[in-house]
């Protein structure tokens, strides 16, 4: 009996410890690192004509600078008539900045700062879009490439992604310059021609600026936004890319001797690359609270409170639980992890053939603790000695670095967004896809991915979709965000 009473106080006294421990570490919790920028002074946004500013968003909707997956299917015409209607339409931008338009058609826009000693802000947007989907034409509310302004907002290819933050941008900078404001820190703006297909546009431009000696303080382009339904808190939440996963495809091919499809022998080269495939999807990369998305979590979960708080604060007892949460959902789980996904198969030219080769195309987006060479070490542990080739279809792009939550170039962009939404919380964020401005890293202290557009999780789903549509009320957003941020950082 004695020994029992010792082994349960025992074990209550461990209990006792265990929730003290969870008591303290859950009353102290806090997000690690990440400034609130209310320490910057904000400029005022200049007044402009919305009605116009709309038309003009409108009228570039119609230019047809898409990407296609072959850019000899490109119509090169297009963007030269963007051009054209930027310099007609913006005329105090283009007195106040020196424009160089490079042979690929990306577009450069200096205006100097009258402070050489300080490191110039690059805003960036691509000129680009993705073509509409053969077939679903007539599934948009309004035809595609019209840019119909109707139940307030414009409608069209592009509209978001991205030349509602290029035309944005311009309008933003002509109204500042219209105002005449003058710059102590120079402005650049960069709009890469091809972010849709690859982004060379973005890689020259980077490379032309470091020729010329150019080290921004920060750089800001597409990537995340303010979202109104953000998990966890259920509420608004400015999310601010600081990453950006890497982009690689592995080839994985089974030779064979192929033949007719009447005497298959015991295994084809089909039935090897399936194998294969499984293998390799079979054995995922773990869920890991690191990086960005951690520190996503972490600063929605100090404004949520409660137990999400509890368990974000004590992951040396609950981390399982926690993971467990995050990858029961795909679009939450891809912020964690470096993701798997088989997207393309090619076999036998004709259903009665054997294949001689079959091959399959994996993607990779991986994350920023990972790398291509890591990538590939798992694919061939996960084959072992199948008979099958792994080789990747063009060099991967690594995962960009990680930039600062605290730094100035952060505060200047988290005071400019919270001056549109003051009760949002601020959260870095890993952004899934790719963005041009991965390439400005080389030239830039750090780099940003943000879009002050309010959007719901469900709104989200017409980016790169039917019904692409920039609502008046976003526009104008992202017109005052980008004045202020401009005018305060460079002035």
């Amino acid at each position: 009996m004695g020994k029992r009473r010792t082994v349960l106080l025992g074990g209550l006294a461990i209990v006792a410890v265990v929730a003290g421990m969870v008591a303290v570490r859950t009353a102290t919790f806090a997000p690690k690192d990440i400034a609130d920028g209310s320490d910057i002074r904000l400029a005022a946004a200049p007044t402009y004509d919305l009605d116009a500013a709309v038309g003009h968003l409108s009228a570039a909707a119609q230019i047809k600078t898409i990407s296609h997956q072959d850019p000899a299917e490109n119509d090169i015409a297009e963007w030269d008539r963007l051009h054209s209607w930027l310099a007609a339409t913006y005329p105090a931008t283009h007195r106040a900045m020196t424009r160089t338009i490079l042979p690929n058609r990306t577009l450069i826009y200096h205006w100097r700062g009258s402070d050489a000693s300080l490191a110039p802000i690059i805003v960036m947007a691509h000129q680009d879009v993705v073509p509409v989907t053969e077939g679903t034409e007539n599934d948009w509310n309004y035809p595609p490439f019209a840019g119909t302004i109707a139940e307030k907002a414009v409608w069209g290819r592009g509209t978001v992604d991205d030349k509602g933050s290029l035309i944005g941008l311009f309008e933003a900078i002509e109204a500042l310059a219209t105002d005449g404001f003058q710059p102590k820190r120079g402005i650049y703006l960069v709009s890469g021609h091809d972010e849709e297909a690859g982004g060379s546009g973005a890689v020259a431009a980077a490379a032309k600026l470091k020729a010329e000696g150019v080290r921004a303080l920060y750089t800001l382009d597409e990537g995340s936004v303010v979202l109104r339904d953000t998990p966890v808190i259920d509420g608004p939440a400015i999310l601010i890319g600081v990453a950006e996963k890497g982009y690689a495809t592995l080839k994985v091919t089974a030779n064979a001797p192929g033949g007719h499809s009447s005497m298959p022998p015991a295994e084809t080269g089909v039935t090897t690359l399936a194998r294969a495939v499984l293998a390799i999807t079979e054995k995922p990369f773990p869920i890991e609270m690191r990086g960005p998305g951690a520190a996503m979590i972490e600063a929605l979960a100090a404004h949520k409170g409660g137990t999400t708080e509890l368990a974000v604060a004590n992951q040396w007892l609950l981390g399982s639980v926690l993971k467990k949460q995050l990858s029961a959902s795909p679009s939450s789980a891809a912020a964690f992890h470096t993701t798997i996904a088989p997207t393309m198969l090619q076999g036998s030219p004709k259903e009665n053939v054997l294949p001689q080769s079959a091959i399959a195309l994996i993607n990779y987006r991986i994350a920023p603790w990972n790398s291509s060479a890591d990538v590939m070490a798992r694919a061939r542990a996960a084959v072992g000695d199948a008979p099958v080739e792994l080789s990747w279809i063009k060099r991967p792009n690594e995962p960009s670095r990680v930039s600062s939550s605290k730094s100035q170039g952060w505060k200047y962009v988290v005071a400019a967004a919270r001056a549109d939404a003051p009760d949002a919380v601020v959260a870095p964020y890993l952004v899934v896809a790719a963005t041009d401005s991965r390439s400005m890293e080389p030239i830039s202290d750090d780099v940003y991915r943000f879009m002050p557009m309010h959007f719901t999780l469900k709104e989200t789903a017409m980016i790169h979709g039917t019904n692409e549509h920039m609502t008046i009320d976003s526009f104008k957003r992202m017109i005052d965000f980008y004045a202020r941020l401009i005018a305060t950082s460079a002035g």
